[in-house]
């Protein structure tokens, strides 16, 4: 049996977590306030076996946690932990990328708006301690060791 080297990369870690379509649409439903099995399924139409085992991984890693419903009825209901909360950006980026990259410019979709103000949000950019958006010419990956 051949042992592999621990993944040394954030990214490819958090992709082997949450990398495959159904978790990042389980967790973009879950920000748009779906938090019930039954509601995943018909939203996301997809099949209940796969749907149960995304729903116990993204559980099991702490990203969703069970709680009662809501409604006082005996169901249980999905929500983020503070640790699924912190991912928010991720889906922003990856829905503002879809808007300007996959979309006619006549095409129907979805825009994400601010409820204050109606208007979209602005787009996802990294900013240096100065406050100017950062280029990825201006970054490196760094390997941190203990």
């Amino acid at each position: 049996m051949t042992t592999v080297a621990p993944e040394y990369c954030p990214v490819a870690r958090t992709l082997n977590l949450i990398g495959d379509r159904w978790s990042l649409l389980i967790i973009r439903d879950t920000f748009d306030g779906i938090c019930r099995f039954k509601d995943f399924q018909q939203n996301l139409g997809v099949a209940r076996n796969i749907l149960s085992d995304r729903l116990k991984k993204l559980t099991d890693a702490g990203i969703l946690a069970m709680k009662p419903a809501s409604d006082g009825t005996a169901y249980q209901e999905y929500v983020l932990t503070d640790k699924g909360e912190h991912l928010f950006t991720v889906i922003v980026a990856l829905r503002q990328w879809g808007e300007d990259n996959l979309f006619g410019e006549d095409e129907p979709h979805s825009v994400l708006i601010d409820k204050q103000t109606g208007k979209p949000v602005l787009p996802v950019a990294l900013l240096t301690e100065d406050g100017d958006i950062l280029s990825p010419s201006e970054t490196q990956v760094r390997k941190v060791t203990q």
